[in-house]
């Protein structure tokens, strides 16, 4: 590191330090944070006050954190699935996307059945878009050596582009006024919503995802042959894992579960895809991820709390005249405050 500092791995590392690195991250991202506040002539305690009663102050708050924290929870729980096999999806954007357009392909084409039986298959038309579009650099990279950073993160444009191509021509809107819009999904499409609130029944799915991957990662031979491929494809074909089919599976769960949620926010709170439905979800479902270390249980917690960040930063938007970047701002220092804080997990600093 410099000329009396070094970096020496640890030989026992500590068990409670990746714990500790999440929580740590966030504050050392609004300790970052507050300089910059001040800079542009706001207060940070002011600023940062304001953010957490925005988001957890009352029951109003808490619902549109949950409501903002949906889709990170489906889409975080998608790509921390693919990251424990190694599998790098960055194209969760693109997923989300598209199984926006799978779920309302369905929805319009039906506008007369009933909501028990349109949602369901609606649904599942949903989750079924998401992970065909993933299986398409998963098999690129079983059978071309393609590297699926590249591939995942150009489909994110074309899927964008695509729905841009929609809300602009054969799907748009002839009473928007000119507004890239698709027309409304019919009543028995919308999702059904807890009381006085905009929290929809993606809650329960992404809650019940969860427990399901938890279940699918250390009680089922598929979940041990998933860490096993992860931790090492070479010792997992050596020892003759079928690499190729659970890689299919796990990456169709992982596309599956991200274009259920962008299904999930079209069906749920839009009520119609338009242009720039996500403002960026899937990328941010990378954080969750790794905040959340790749456990379905942190990621119910840290997608509620990146939910808040969202819903604060809002707050900040409206009441200091602060721009959206903001947001952005605090999502990119927590994400190198983890980077920098994961180092010391398995490093620690001595004096040379």
């Amino acid at each position: 590191m410099s000329r009396w500092l070094a970096l020496e791995k640890r030989p026992d590392p500590l068990r409670w330090m990746p714990y500790l690195v999440p929580m740590a991250s966030v504050v050392v991202a609004l300790l970052s944070g507050a300089p910059i506040l001040y800079l542009i002539g706001v207060d940070p305690w002011t600023a940062y006050r304001a953010m957490v009663w925005a988001a957890f102050g009352d029951l109003y708050g808490v619902s549109e954190t949950l409501v903002k924290a949906i889709p990170l929870l489906l889409l975080g729980l998608g790509v921390g699935v693919a990251f424990r096999l190694g599998f790098w999806n960055i194209g969760a954007e693109g997923q989300f996307y598209l199984g926006a357009v799978g779920g309302t392909w369905f929805a319009l084409s039906a506008p007369d059945w009933p909501a028990l039986a349109l949602q369901p298959l609606m649904l599942l038309m949903g989750f079924a878009a998401g992970a065909v579009w993933a299986l398409v650099p998963a098999a690129l990279r079983l059978y071309a050596r393609t590297n699926e950073i590249i591939t995942t993160l150009m489909l994110n444009y074309i899927a964008m582009l695509w729905i841009d191509f929609l809300v602009y021509g054969p799907w748009k809107d002839p009473q928007a006024f000119g507004f890239p819009f698709t027309p409304p999904l019919p009543q028995a499409a919308r999702l059904p919503t807890l009381a006085g609130s905009r929290v929809h029944l993606g809650l329960l799915l992404g809650l019940v995802a969860a427990v399901i991957l938890a279940l699918l990662l250390w009680r089922t031979r598929l979940g041990y042959e998933l860490r096993i491929i992860g931790w090492s494809s070479e010792a997992a074909r050596y020892a003759g894992l079928p690499i190729a089919r659970v890689t299919a599976i796990v990456i169709s769960v992982s596309g599956g579960l991200a274009g259920l949620a962008g299904l999930c926010e079209v069906a749920g709170v839009q009520g119609r895809i338009q242009h720039g439905l996500s403002p960026g979800y899937g990328y941010t479902a990378i954080i969750v991820a790794w905040l959340a270390r790749l456990n379905p249980w942190g990621t119910i917690v840290v997608s509620v709390l990146l939910g808040g960040l969202l819903v604060g930063s809002d707050m900040l938007q409206i009441a200091m005249g602060l721009p959206i970047a903001v947001a952005y701002l605090f999502q990119g220092l927590v994400l190198f405050s983890v980077l920098g804080l994961e180092v010391f997990v398995r490093y620690r600093v001595v004096w040379k």
